[in-house]
């Protein structure tokens, strides 16, 4: 893949760039955070991230902006920002580590497959709707789990496991779109 500069430079690829640009701060500030305001801070930090994210992808298809190097970009910065919110958060959340773990198992599986399937002249023509909507949910409970660390364990646990329900559902709904593809192949 070559990329020339007008996709160096597209707004996109720009903003996923910025998105891979947090990752550090927002680590350096959950990680340091003991005021009630750092970790308001990393809370913003998460919520421009998904802006971004959400952005990128509109931008790059309604203003004919979509690029071969924002089709790596931008999910390699999805994944990145997820796993560091997701790693992060395993510090202070005892059952967090269930949540880690089936995001990793979710985007080994998709990569692995991804990459077995491009060798044979295939690829998934972007994230489907269960895939964005899992991410939605997955920002949105992380939110509340980075801007509020003293949260009632109980609420905690259970945006936790909604997110880990949405996690599980895009997962098994993939299963049968890589089969397809597989199928195809």
């Amino acid at each position: 893949m070559r990329a020339n500069t007008k996709e160096l430079f597209s707004v996109p690829n720009f903003l996923s760039t910025v998105r891979l640009i947090l990752i550090p701060f927002f680590i350096y500030e959950y990680v340091t955070a003991d005021r009630a305001e750092d970790y308001y801070f990393a809370a913003i930090i998460v919520v421009l991230s998904g802006l971004t994210d959400l952005l990128d992808g509109f931008i790059a298809r309604n203003f004919n902006q979509t690029t071969d190097l924002g089709k790596v970009l931008d999910p390699i910065a999805d994944k990145l920002t997820q796993a560091a919110i997701a790693a992060c958060l395993l510090l202070r959340y005892k059952y967090m580590w269930v949540l880690f773990i089936l995001f990793a198992v979710k985007e080994l599986f998709m990569g692995i497959n991804s990459l077995i399937l491009l060798k044979r002249g295939k690829k998934l023509n972007g994230a489907m709707w269960f895939g964005k909507l899992s991410t939605a949910v997955f920002y949105v409970a992380m939110f509340f789990l980075v801007a509020f660390p003293g949260i009632d364990p109980v609420l905690a646990g259970g945006l936790m496991i909604i997110t880990g329900i949405f996690l599980s559902l895009s997962f098994f709904m993939y299963i049968p779109v890589f089969m397809k593809m597989y199928h195809n192949a």
